[in-house]
């Protein structure tokens, strides 16, 4: 069997994960084995983390809501309800925004609500 010489394609190989890792702590970015695990380890917090992200920020936006609605003698879950109930379709992220953002544009949503 003919013998194979891989000078190039490992090189580039090796360059590859190199600058994947630019950036990285100790040897994480400059030891090739490291830096592979270090890669994978990155790949699979980043997957984890995406899923992790939209719990955090639904919770973030629930918390934001009962702050802004506690003003109008209301709990979330009652707020919530309300919604449900009145056929209301708005998500817990566009309520937030618009509780921050535009209070008056909020006000009547909950007026409509109480009714």
């Amino acid at each position: 069997m003919p013998r194979v010489k891989r000078g190039k394609v490992r090189t580039k190989k090796r360059r590859a994960v190199l600058e994947k890792t630019k950036g990285y702590k100790w040897g994480g970015k400059n030891l090739i084995r490291r830096a592979k695990q270090a890669t994978k380890k990155a790949g699979a917090h980043a997957l984890r983390d995406r899923r992790i992200k939209k719990r955090v920020m639904r919770r973030l936006w629930q918390t934001q809501l009962n702050a802004a609605v506690r003003a109008y003698d209301l709990s979330y879950s009652k707020f919530i309800g309300l919604l449900k109930k009145n056929k209301i379709e708005l998500d817990r992220k566009v309520l937030a925004e618009i509780a921050q953002k535009n209070p008056e544009i909020f006000k009547k949503i909950i007026e409509q609500i109480k009714k």
